[in-house]
């Protein structure tokens, strides 16, 4: 993080020596068909692209036997545990700025063409080999002819082939293109890097929901108006009101904080969770794999909910945040509020019963 994190790549030989692929070929291409996944196919036939978004049944895909073609399934650790567990090895990044596992399939010859993503990546080899050319992305240019963001202009400075176990990264804005030698998959890390605008327009919108119905309600009202020769003028007293609505909003620090947790622990909207079953008094707890969960100083904040904690409750939430679990002894200790909290948690299938 020092060293490389939003400076320059960093090739990692055998940084995770052993791997397997998350799932067998089959599989992946059974999760491509689903329509709660999201998954691309892309083909290269000389110059020209071909692209189709999911979902992709069986029949969809090209076979095996030709050349060029790549399938990408994303937020891949959402349906998948061991997917799941590899996205966790890099939580030494903020789960505010991590993002998902992307799948990458591709028989000889695929890859999406030379590109540059807006936030880091890490990209893990798990199965073949695949050739990546990498450039400090000068010249941004994207090509008007095809219907992916291909660079116009790629110039790579440098150049590996990735075997099982090796790994890339690669800060944000670095040019790069991946070409499968032979049938290959790899996995790649991605990360929120939400743009300035995006981020004011999700908080803003959830300052206004926040509001309570007095704050609501509030109207402009003139009854000091007096008639105008100039009816084209936007009174003063109406920019006035406009402007103390805004400084009104944005008054309490507190309130942009927890409507930034809310938003950053909200899940995609693609993603749905079964109702669970009630907690013993004595069980230990677990985080469901697609659950969101965050704090700040005041509020913990898991699925878009924001709630108030303090002393020990705050403690043991916080431990539930970065370990993902708590012990029957930790959940003993909370208060009966905090636990009435978690089985509700539970029923929605937000956590479950189990270390």
């Amino acid at each position: 993080m020092r060293r490389h994190w939003h400076k320059r790549p960093l090739l990692v030989r055998q940084a995770l020596p052993g791997i397997t692929v998350p799932l067998p070929r089959a599989e992946l291409f059974a999760l491509a068909a689903r329509d709660d996944v999201e998954s691309l196919l892309v083909e290269q036939r000389g110059s020209a692209w071909q692209v189709r978004q999911g979902p992709l049944p069986r029949r969809a895909l090209p076979p095996l036997s030709r050349e060029g073609w790549t399938l990408l399934v994303q937020g891949l650790d959402l349906h998948l545990d061991a997917a799941h567990e590899l996205l966790s090895r890099f939580r030494f990044v903020p789960d505010a700025r991590l993002d998902d596992l992307m799948l990458s399939y591709a028989t000889h010859g695929g890859g999406v063409g030379p590109h540059f993503d807006s936030y880091d990546v890490f990209l893990i080899q798990v199965h073949g080999k695949r050739r990546w050319r990498v450039g400090r992305g000068r010249d941004l240019t994207l090509r008007d002819d095809v219907p992916l963001k291909i660079l116009a202009n790629f110039e790579p400075e440098h150049e590996w082939l990735l075997e099982p176990g090796d790994m890339l990264y690669l800060p944000p804005r670095w040019a790069h293109d991946g070409v499968a030698d032979g049938e290959c998959m790899t996995c790649s890390v991605g990360f929120r890097a939400p743009s300035a605008q995006e981020l004011a327009h999700d908080v803003l919108q959830r300052l206004l929901e926040g509001l309570d119905e007095p704050e609501r309600n509030a109207r402009y009202r003139d009854p000091g108006q007096a008639a105008t020769p100039a009816p084209g003028r936007v009174p003063d007293a109406l920019q006035g009101f406009a402007r103390e609505a805004v400084a009104a909003l944005l008054a309490d620090p507190r309130r942009i904080d927890s409507a930034l947790g809310e938003w950053l622990s909200e899940p995609k909207p693609s993603v749905w969770f079964e109702p669970g079953r009630a907690l013993r008094a004595d069980s230990a707890v677990r985080l469901d794999r697609r659950t969101r969960m965050l704090y700040d100083a005041r509020h913990a904040f898991i699925n878009g909910e924001a709630f108030v904690a303090a002393g020990r409750d705050a403690r043991l939430m916080r431990k539930l945040a970065d370990t993902r679990s708590l012990s029957a002894r930790d959940v003993a200790a909370l208060s009966s509020g905090a636990r009435e909290l978690l089985g509700g948690w539970a029923a929605a299938g937000w956590l479950h019963a189990g270390g």
